[in-house]
């Protein structure tokens, strides 16, 4: 009966381990913006830059890394946090668009890059809006 006993204590620990890394291994980090597109509607070409400031959260349960902000021209500028965005936190994604020389409409993205596990690893976030000449 003892090595009865053992063995099923031998094989609940296995199984406690295995649970175990397997848990570590579904931890992941999510992203959520409260808002993927901008409309700034019509802007002076002669007042210069117009920024946004895009908010989101982690909703993992492990920290959040943006590992890059690309641009679709470099007309438009991202800053991003550097540091890991812990679980439950919140940050956010400054966008500057320059409309000097860019009359009329203008449509442009920024691809942001996470270390998020799946098909939401990258998020595309988009700035709107209608560049007025100078006179």
């Amino acid at each position: 009966m003892s090595r009865l006993k053992t063995a099923i204590i031998a094989i609940a620990a296995i199984i406690a381990s295995i649970a175990t890394a397997v848990a570590a291994d579904s931890k992941s980090a999510g992203i959520q913006f409260a808002e993927l597109t901008h409309d700034f509607g019509t802007v002076q070409e002669k007042n210069g830059p117009v920024s946004h400031t895009f908010k989101f959260t982690n909703t993992g349960n492990a920290p959040l890394v943006i590992i890059s902000a690309k641009t679709s021209c470099g007309c438009t500028k991202p800053s991003f946090p550097k540091q890991p965005i812990q679980p439950g936190d919140s940050s956010e994604i400054t966008v500057t668009y320059n409309p000097d020389g860019r009359p009329g409409e203008f449509d442009k993205s920024v691809t942001v890059r996470t270390n998020v596990k799946g098909r939401d690893r990258k998020v595309a976030l988009r700035l709107l809006g209608t560049v007025i000449p100078r006179q």
